[in-house]
């Protein structure tokens, strides 16, 4: 008897312990604001060359340098998305390398746009910040589209590779997308108009089925964020039958809503998922949801992760990149100023001041 009850001990100890709400608590929920706080701006890192406009931040650490995967395009009428690469040694001054990802072939289904963001990146708060690979390749995620201008729908996902991330050489696309608005197990009416940015991740535990997970924000009555799962980074089946963050207008109002451009990082005990709003609340800002289970997100309430204050992000100040590094936070995110051309570029906050 006793060493049946010690076995069973055991083995109750070997599980993970599981939180008893699949909310996180408001406490929990306050500490991670105050981890990722980012009260100080350093200003613009990424300036856009004349005639266009850079957008949707994302880094990553390779060999001795930091680089930024970027999204360029033209002023309207745009001729579309590209995505661009630029390298850092300090995460502060930035050199633009060149196009990563171009519009396709005329015949192309992406061949109006190609707009990528990282896959596989190590998602541990204050980690490495590392690229992982699949296949002996780097992989990122984008979306792509076959109709010229500025988010003309329908927009699509597909996926490409590399096998040296830190050079300016063109991916490897995949010759078809792995998520479209057409799919069979499409949301419908949630998701049929567009897709857009989403954030590819490996999760060891396979907390959802799949080793491979991604979220995106699509767009049918309203723009919110989304899950799929996948064995092999090409076949992907979307999991769950509603948003995974989702958000609604405030009551009276008949403005339409976003959540968007999630980012996903494992902080301690919980996921973190920084995504921009827009217009639920006044203006386009950076927030956060949490999760222990991937599945149930508890949203923050409390105050934007960063709101228009200088001019070159007086009107929107949103589409967050957070990392931690040598016991800084730092905060990417697209700027847009107040005038009329709406000059977009790409700028920094961080947790301590940092001279220029």
């Amino acid at each position: 008897m006793r060493l049946f009850l010690l076995l069973a001990s055991l083995i109750f100890l070997s599980r993970p312990l599981m939180p008893q709400s699949a909310n996180v608590p408001l406490v929990r929920m306050q500490e991670i604001r105050n981890e990722v706080k980012t009260p100080h701006k350093y200003g613009i890192v990424i300036e856009p060359p004349a005639g266009k406009k850079v957008d949707c931040p994302a880094v990553f650490r390779y060999g001795h340098k930091w680089y930024m995967v970027y999204v360029q395009f033209e002023a309207p009428p745009s001729l579309g998305y590209t995505t661009q690469l630029a390298e850092s040694s300090d995460l502060l001054h930035w050199k633009p390398l060149g196009t990563i990802l171009d519009r396709g072939a005329p015949s192309a289904w992406d061949r109006a746009n190609a707009a990528g963001g990282l896959a596989l990146i190590d998602t541990k708060w204050n980690g490495g910040h590392t690229l992982q690979t699949y296949q002996g390749s780097y992989w990122l995620s984008y979306i792509g589209g076959k109709t010229f201008g500025y988010e003309q729908t329908p927009l699509w996902i597909g996926m490409a590779s590399t096998k040296n991330p830190s050079v300016a050489v063109p991916w490897q696309k995949m010759p078809s997308p792995v998520l479209t608005t057409q799919d069979a197990d499409v949301r419908a009416g949630l998701e049929t108009q567009t897709l857009y940015k989403s954030f590819v991740f490996r999760d060891p535990a396979n907390t959802l089925g799949a080793p491979f997970v991604m979220f995106y924000n699509a767009k049918g009555t309203s723009e919110q964020i989304y899950t799929a799962i996948s064995n092999d980074l090409k076949i992907w089946k979307r999991y769950g039958a509603a948003a995974a963050v989702e958000n609604q207008p405030p009551a009276g109002s008949n403005h339409g809503v976003i959540s968007g451009d999630p980012q996903i990082v494992r902080l301690k005990d919980v996921w973190v998922m920084f995504y921009f709003g827009a217009f639920w609340k006044p203006g386009a800002f950076n927030t956060f949801a949490a999760s222990y289970d991937l599945v149930h997100w508890t949203k923050w309430q409390g105050d934007n992760l960063i709101s228009p204050s200088e001019p070159y992000d007086a009107r929107y100040a949103h589409k967050p990149w957070f990392l931690k590094y040598h016991g800084v936070v730092y905060q990417f995110y697209c700027a847009v100023s107040a005038d009329k051309d709406e000059h977009r570029t790409i700028a920094l906050a961080t947790s301590k001041v940092m001279n220029k």
